[in-house]
């Protein structure tokens, strides 16, 4: 595919120590990386300041406040389409992700250009067993809302998207801006006929020690996307009938 082009993406928030640590093991294949610090305090953006002045592949989106990881990776998304990037790994910046994978990835992209390649968590033993747990209950309804057993799973940060219809749905939709946003995409673009590839990625958990995730309100704002999902669902059910059917 001659116009296959991709960048990496990796929203920062908090994980400065960290994000230095998977940009340094990640610039071995020569991707461009755009970081966005979603209105970090001084000491994440000196290390991003750092990151940026160490590697000349590194280009850097500063938020004046925080937005959370989806007002972050729409402004990535924006910085991407504007430098005619055809594709975006989205990677979480605390190291969670096995960024090993990250060729194998790319390959599946650049063969199914048109789709989200999405990673599904292979854990370690490092993996809290609430996160484990909230990851089944989110999968179980992700396959009631879009009718389909294609979502391996529906939290994991690691995934390519195309940037075009990427773009498309984050500057016309509205969607989860924290930390219910990597089901909301996901969920909301396959509805709209965007298909899915998944594959096997190992996570180990954040080697800073430092976690984004609040139990309690982040758990309540994914019932709430399933809500309003699940809504959706019944009101255009028709459709997605017609696409099961004729697919």
């Amino acid at each position: 595919m001659a116009d296959f082009y991709p960048c990496i993406l990796i929203p920062v928030y908090r994980h400065g120590r960290a994000c230095e640590e998977v940009v340094n093991s990640i610039t071995q294949y020569n991707l461009p990386i755009i970081l966005v610090d979603d209105g970090n305090e001084s000491e994440t953006k000196a290390y991003l300041s750092k990151i940026k002045e160490n590697h000349s592949s590194v280009e850097l989106v500063t938020l004046p406040k925080n937005q959370g990881k989806g007002g972050a990776f729409k402004a990535g998304v924006i910085r991407a389409k504007e430098s005619g990037f055809s594709h975006i790994l989205q990677l979480d910046a605390d190291g969670q992700h096995d960024s090993s994978q990250i060729p194998f990835f790319v390959e599946k992209s650049k063969n199914s250009p048109e789709k989200m390649i999405c990673g599904y968590p292979d854990y370690d033993e490092t993996a809290p067993g609430h996160r484990k747990g909230g990851h089944k209950f989110a999968n179980t309804w992700c396959a009631i809302v879009t009718w389909s057993d294609k979502i391996v799973d529906s939290l994991c940060g690691f995934r390519i998207y195309p940037t075009e219809s990427t773009y498309a749905f984050v500057t016309k939709k509205r969607f989860d801006k924290r930390m219910g946003f990597d089901l909301d995409i996901l969920l909301q673009m396959m509805q709209h006929g965007v298909d899915v590839e998944f594959y096997p990625v190992k996570v180990t958990y954040p080697t800073d020690g430092i976690s984004n995730f609040h139990a309690f309100r982040d758990n309540v704002r994914i019932s709430w996307i399933f809500t309003k999902l699940f809504a959706k669902m019944i009101l255009t059910s028709p459709l997605m009938l017609w696409r099961k059917i004729f697919k």
